[in-house]
């Protein structure tokens, strides 16, 4: 069997490890939503295979300014975000690495001050999120949404289609869509959230819709095999309560992404960030329906790594606050070191400190 630090076929991307660096929220894009300096270090210092990630996973990039629901993330529909993400492509290229975007709509997980002309965030239903939201001052409780119209709903889809073929244009060597974490596309999935009764609304099937119109016109706009979805069945972030039947939802989902050739399928086991034993699911079921390579992800250490890719659980492993802290991590993944602490204080917004200033093992402290 493959080992975490063998190279892998990835759709129609190569990488030389299994090793992901996950999606990141850190709050630190300038003027206009777009990658500064800073961020193009940030995502250099993480992207030789030899050390850091065989891919990144950018940090969740929105596909328009409705898209929006945290202060300073970058964004993915202006010509000038395209730009400059470039210059992030071109650095991790430049180290041999291998890096996708994250695509992203927030859906009721805004607040006014971030929406075009204060607008109301968009959501599938107008049941408001009972969390907060980082916005200028600190976080805030999130805004009421408004529910989409029917007609509306076709429009983000080709939001996302335009944004994939501007990554691109940008250098990425794919894009994930960002389908998990109660978000958009997880809020039209769960009928705790989706309160519907058109097309996108009701059973199983109409509640899928949105994400599989989605993926669909991604796929056809860029290829299936640079296209990687992330998933995550029975987190509940986001004040995102489970779905009633979470396995049979699922089960139809990836049932009817198969036939799209898709690079990957990114699964978030458990609640996000937290408990991976948070609700009884069967994510070996859904392996089974899913031709393309399986993706794993949540407080994952080194030995559960190493066992869940040499016992062919996973095809790669993504690590998130570890690739905060240890921009060198897969070497101590390789050589078994010691991970640096995480600054919880520096992880949202700011500056250098707690985003580019981590020892590493050849420049220690």
């Amino acid at each position: 069997m493959p080992t975490l630090f063998d190279p892998i076929r990835l759709g129609d991307i190569d990488l030389s490890t299994r090793i992901v660096m996950a999606p990141l929220t850190r709050n630190r894009a300038g003027a206009g939503q777009v990658p500064t300096e800073l961020m193009v270090e940030y995502y250099a210092q993480r992207a030789d295979p030899a050390t850091g990630a065989g891919l990144i996973v950018t940090e969740g990039t929105p596909v328009s300014a409705q898209a929006h629901g945290y202060l300073d993330t970058p964004g993915m529909h202006t010509a000038e975000q395209v730009a400059n993400w470039r210059r992030v492509t071109d650095a991790v290229h430049a180290r041999g690495g291998r890096i996708v975007v994250q695509l992203w709509h927030v859906g009721r997980i805004s607040h006014v001050s971030l929406q075009p002309q204060g607008q109301a965030p968009l959501a599938p239903s107008t049941r408001a999120a009972t969390t907060k939201t980082y916005i200028a001052g600190g976080f805030a409780p999130c805004s009421a949404p408004r529910a989409l119209a029917t007609e509306e709903i076709p429009v983000i889809v080709n939001q996302f289609r335009d944004a994939a073929l501007r990554a691109r244009e940008a250098g990425f060597d794919g894009v994930e869509i960002h389908g998990a974490n109660g978000y958009l596309i997880d809020q039209f999935l769960r009928d705790s959230i989706n309160d519907r009764t058109d097309a996108y609304g009701g059973g199983v099937e109409g509640r899928a819709r949105f994400l599989l119109e989605v993926m669909r016109a991604v796929s056809a706009a860029i290829g299936g095999g640079r296209t990687g979805l992330r998933l995550s069945p029975v987190t509940p972030s986001n004040d995102a309560a489970p779905d009633s039947h979470p396995q049979a939802l699922y089960d139809h989902v990836v049932s009817q992404l198969s036939p799209l050739g898709l690079a990957y399928l990114h699964v978030v086991e458990g609640q996000t960030g937290g408990a991976r034993d948070v609700a009884v699911f069967d994510y070996a079921r859904l392996r089974q329906k899913f031709p393309g390579a399986w993706m794993v992800n949540n407080g994952y250490t080194r030995a559960m790594a190493l066992e869940a890719v040499s016992s062919g659980a996973a095809d790669l492993v993504a690590f998130g606050k570890g690739f905060i802290a240890n921009p060198d991590l897969g070497r101590r993944l390789r050589e078994d070191a010691a991970w640096n602490a995480l600054d919880v204080k520096t992880l949202y917004g700011g500056g250098a400190a707690g985003y580019t200033d981590y020892p590493t093992l050849s420049s220690p402290a």
